[in-house]
């Protein structure tokens, strides 16, 4: 069989062929890709023209179609859809991979050339994008070490050759994790207090493993917080919840330690040789935030209220543990059960109602709804397209006038060959080629409790949330109306990436969004008024709690970033410390404690963990104007569109906002929706 990634792709709208693809395919066309590249950038350092935009940037920008679309369905299924097979392939491409970009974005040559297009911006008439792509690529040789001694790039090249390793070991180690836990039960007393519809996942699961008769929880988050949120044993909450805090901390061969250890210290070694003071200066200088003192300052800012409230928080759960027949006092494994207890008491709000209200399909077609009403695309689900897992849905996404925009795949469900988590990804991203827009293909993956026999697959509030977050990712990628690739879509700084996504999530929880597709799934009755009174009236609680917890990760993220040496001898002393200079409360640990914070010692969110909070600084100051003008005003949907959704990385992000907004964000928005006002 031929090598599919040895051509362009022939299937329709450019899905990569994966009924076609075998893992024997990946390492045979990412040596071919190398090859092809390297002809490709001869060719540019052999032209004799004086550099200019088309001669060196474009052709550059053009280089390595092969590898670009190998590495895109590598790199996607190796979270979605892992084997053993790929993540051997994966460990054996990684230091080509790293040696191959060391050897473009180190070679003197290129960069000289790419220098003198840069230079000689004005005298070339670079305007708009492709100013803007210039300025990157002249960035990136600069980020890249092209202006180091030969020394300095010999160690260079060796640390981004270890990192990549490292990051993929970390990555492999945590899914083994979490795939080798199971907590059986065999004794139906022990499942007091969890919903049918999760005993029946648990008995399922546990079906499926061979344990006939039982239930089984694993540390999937739509396992392990359910059982958090549910269960009344005391005893199974603290078994469960020590096995998910303590991945990657355990000592055995899954133990993560040693390499947050060893990537901090080489990502510490890689800033100094770069000339920055540490790694976070390194990172923050390509994003809106600039400098780490500017996250600091966001995070001191938010801090001390939410901490406040988080106490408050605490004392309500502690009082009603007090009036229970054996008291005791509250720890992490208690929180979520005490508090999905109170928030029932206090505002009525029972996720075990709301529900049945939130099939997934309903859900999904919620958010296709609010798509259509506010930017006027339309979403036909498609039959017969290569999917790389039965699981997975294709929709072609069109204007209004019949006109294809993309093609958007879900996957929804979790197994063990998926990472935990949900995300948005791109198999290959929207460009103009000669003027004509090519569509993107975008891929939103979650992980979702699947249907059963009897019923479907049934969504809590937070994870229609979710949905709604990948989708506002989704329309980021779909969108995008640019010419070139590295400025398209999601290529954006990490602090801006989040804008478009947290956004979404403001319109879910809408009354006037909710009776869209709020139905129950046997019935079809609408969402009672008395249950969105309820929903409305609770959407702050618990904010102390999630706000607290995500802000100590921040904190963790950039400790372990802006750290003088970056050598750490003891990473559980190391993370007590920062825990113990924050003032951190016992009761609550950080959102991703540092063996398992895949984020940032996986998933490209290094120093950039904040980003979550500084763009929902920027999503509350945009939806404000929403609820000004009305949430589904057409002009304010298509200002948000041209400024924020069409453009990409193709202007300075700030720019981008304020053409939007009229003015610069600011921060009243957010603390009065997460209720942290003064």
């Amino acid at each position: 069989m031929p090598n599919p990634f040895l051509s362009l792709f022939s299937t329709p709208y450019g899905i990569p062929p994966f009924t076609q693809i075998r893992e024997q395919h990946f390492l045979p066309a990412i040596r071919t890709g190398i090859r092809c590249q390297k002809e490709e950038i001869r060719a540019i350092l052999s032209c004799t023209d004086s550099p200019g935009f088309d001669n060196t940037i474009l052709a550059l920008e053009e280089s390595g179609a092969i590898l670009r679309q190998v590495t895109a369905v590598m790199y996607n299924l190796s979270y979605a859809h892992t084997s053993l097979p790929l993540q051997q392939i994966l460990q054996d491409t990684a230091p080509l991979l790293s040696a191959h970009q060391d050897s473009i974005f180190m070679h003197p040559k290129l960069h000289r050339r790419v220098a003198a297009v840069w230079e000689n911006r004005t005298k070339l008439r670079l305007s708009g994008e492709k100013k803007k792509l210039t300025e990157q690529y002249y960035k990136t040789f600069l980020r890249g070490g092209a202006a180091l001694k030969s020394g300095e790039k010999k160690e260079l090249a060796e640390i981004n050759r270890q990192l990549s390793l490292l990051s993929l070991d970390f990555s492999r180690k945590i899914l083994t994790t979490v795939n080798q836990y199971q907590l059986v039960l065999d004794d139906e007393s022990q499942l007091r207090g969890l919903p049918e519809d999760i005993r029946q996942a648990a008995a399922h699961m546990a079906s499926e493993t061979g344990h006939h008769g039982k239930w089984m929880f694993t540390l999937q988050n739509s396992s392990v917080i359910p059982f958090l949120q549910y269960a009344d044993s005391r005893p199974l909450r603290h078994e469960i919840w020590n096995a998910y805090v303590n991945k990657g901390s355990l000592g055995d061969e899954n133990d993560t330690d040693h390499i947050v250890r060893e990537m901090t210290m080489l990502r510490s070694r890689k800033a100094s040789i770069l000339g920055y003071k540490n790694y976070a200066a390194y990172v923050l200088e390509e994003q809106m935030a600039k400098e780490p003192v500017q996250v600091s300052q966001l995070l001191r800012r938010l801090w001390t209220p939410a901490l406040k409230t988080a106490q408050k928080e605490a004392a309500m759960l502690q009082e009603r543990i007090n009036h229970e027949e054996s008291p005791f006092t509250l720890q992490p494994w208690d929180w979520r059960y005490y508090a999905e207890k109170h928030r029932k008491e206090v505002f009525g709000l029972d996720e075990l109602i709301l529900k049945p209200y939130f099939r997934l399909e309903s859900v999904r077609n919620g958010v296709f709804e609010v798509s259509q009403q506010l930017y006027g695309i339309r979403f036909q689900a498609l039959s017969g397209l290569p999917v790389y897992h039965p699981d997975v849905e294709s929709f072609l996404v069109s204007d209004d006038q019949g006109k294809d925009i993309g093609i958007l795949l879900f996957d929804f469900f979790p197994r063990e060959s998926k990472q935990g988590g949900a995300w948005m990804t791109s198999f290959s991203e929207q460009y103009k080629k000669r003027g004509k827009r090519i569509i993107p293909v975008i891929s939103v993956v979650c992980n979702f409790s699947p249907p059963l026999e009897d019923s479907p697959s049934l969504l809590t509030l937070d994870e229609v949330n979710t949905l709604f977050h990948e989708c506002g990712h989704a329309l980021h990628g779909l969108l995008s109306d640019v010419k070139y690739k590295s400025l398209s879509g999601t290529n954006v700084p990490t602090d801006f990436v989040e804008l478009p996504s947290q956004i979404m999530e403001n319109w879910c929880q809408q009354r006037e969004v909710l009776h869209l597709f709020a139905r129950h799934y046997q019935t079809g009755e609408a969402l009672p008024a008395h249950l969105i009174d309820q929903i409305e009236a609770a959407q702050r609680y618990g904010q102390g709690f999630a706000t607290t917890e995500y802000l100590a990760a921040c904190f963790l993220d950039m400790a372990f970033h802006t750290h003088e040496s970056g050598t750490i001898e003891d990473i559980t002393a190391f993370e007590n410390q920062i825990m113990a200079e924050i003032n951190m409360m016992p009761e609550i640990k950080p959102r991703y404690g540092s063996t398992y914070f895949s984020h940032i010692f996986a998933g490209g969110y290094s120093s950039g963990y904040y980003s979550y909070i500084w763009s929902e600084v920027l999503d509350s100051d945009a939806f404000a104007l929403f609820r000004e003008k009305g949430i589904f005003d057409k002009n304010t949907a298509t200002l948000f569109r041209k400024h924020i959704l069409e453009k990409g990385g193709s202007e300075n992000p700030m720019v981008l906002y304020q053409r939007f907004r009229g003015r610069n964000p600011e921060i009243e928005p957010l603390l009065e929706k997460r209720g942290l006002g003064d």
